[in-house]
C-alpha cells in the first residue's frame, strides 16, 4: 500500500466516524416539535436546527483530528486547509423529509485530497446502512461490497431516480424534463436525498440518476461510491458533473441516459 492509499484509508476512518456520530444525533436527538429554523434560496428550502446541529459536531470532529484540512459544508462551516485535503459536507441531506419523518435522509461527507474526492460516506440511520468507498477500492454497504446493476436490454426498462430544485423556475423546467423523460422509462423515483440515490445507483436499486442543481456537499461522496461500485457519472457530455447537472448510471445505460437529458435540455432551467 503506498502513502497515498495510506492516507485515503485514514480519511475514510474520520469521515465513518464523523458520519456515524452525527447520524446518531440526527436519529436520536430529534425533538417532536421540530420546525424550520431558516431558509435558504426559497421559503421551501429550509434549514432545522438539526442541520446546524449536526454539521457544528462534525466540523468540530474534523478540527480534532484533522485540524489543518479545509471544509466546505453546507450550513456554512468553511475554512481554507493547509493540508491539501478539504472535506465536503452535507450534514442533513434530505431535510425536508427529516422535517416531516420522512426515512429517506443521510449524512454525506467527502474527503478531496488536491481537488478529487478520494474517500466518502453516506450515513442513512434508518435504513441501517453505511455507503463508503475509497477511491480504487471498491464500493461497500457496511461490509458487504456494492455493485450497480448490468444495463437492462432496453432503455424502456430502466428506473430511474430525479430530483427537484427549490425554485419556481427551475422546478418547473425539471418537471417538463420528467414529463418527457416519463414515457420512455419503467418509471421514475423521486425520494429526496441526492446522495442516498446516487448510493442506490452503486447497490443496483436504480438504473441510473440524473439532476439539475446539485451543490458539492450533495454529490461529492454519492457520486465516488456509484463509480467505485462500477457505475459511470458525469454531467453534459463530456464533462464532469456539476452544477448545472449530475448523471449516473450503469455502464451501457448511462451513455443514452445522458444523451437525451442532453436534448431533453435538462441541464438549464
Amino acid at each position: 500500500m503506498t502513502d497515498t492509499d495510506a492516507l485515503d484509508r485514514r480519511l475514510l476512518d474520520v469521515a465513518l466516524e464523523a458520519a456515524r456520530r452525527a447520524g446518531t444525533l440526527l436519529r436520536d436527538g430529534r425533538p417532536e416539535d421540530l420546525t424550520v429554523a431558516a431558509t435558504k434560496t426559497s421559503p421551501i428550502d429550509v434549514v432545522t436546527e438539526m442541520d446546524l446541529a449536526a454539521e457544528k459536531l462534525i466540523t468540530g470532529y474534523l478540527a480534532e483530528v484533522r485540524p489543518d484540512d479545509g471544509l466546505l459544508g453546507e450550513e456554512g462551516a468553511s475554512r481554507e486547509g493547509t493540508s491539501g485535503v478539504r472535506w465536503v459536507i452535507d450534514p442533513l441531506d434530505g431535510t425536508v423529509n427529516y422535517l416531516y419523518g420522512l426515512p429517506s435522509w443521510s449524512v454525506s461527507i467527502a474527503a478531496e485530497r488536491d481537488g478529487v474526492a478520494v474517500a466518502g460516506v453516506v450515513e442513512t440511520p434508518m435504513r441501517g446502512e453505511t455507503y463508503h468507498a475509497v477511491r480504487g477500492g471498491g464500493a461497500f454497504v457496511n461490509d458487504r461490497a456494492a455493485r450497480c446493476r448490468p444495463a437492462p436490454q432496453d432503455f424502456s426498462q430502466a428506473l430511474i431516480g430525479t430530483g427537484f430544485g427549490y425554485l419556481t423556475e427551475r422546478r418547473a423546467a425539471q418537471a417538463e424534463v420528467a414529463r418527457q423523460l416519463l414515457p420512455q422509462v419503467r418509471d421514475i423515483r423521486r425520494a429526496g436525498s441526492a446522495a442516498i440515490d446516487l448510493c442506490d445507483v452503486g447497490c443496483g436499486r436504480l438504473d441510473g440518476y440524473y439532476e439539475r442543481g446539485l451543490n458539492p456537499w450533495d454529490r461529492a461522496a454519492g457520486v465516488l461510491f456509484a463509480r467505485e461500485a462500477g457505475a459511470l457519472a458525469g454531467g453534459r457530455p463530456g464533462s464532469p458533473a456539476g452544477d448545472d447537472l449530475t448523471v449516473a448510471g450503469s455502464p451501457g445505460l448511462f451513455e443514452p441516459l445522458q444523451a437525451l437529458l442532453e436534448d431533453l435540455g435538462a441541464w438549464h432551467d
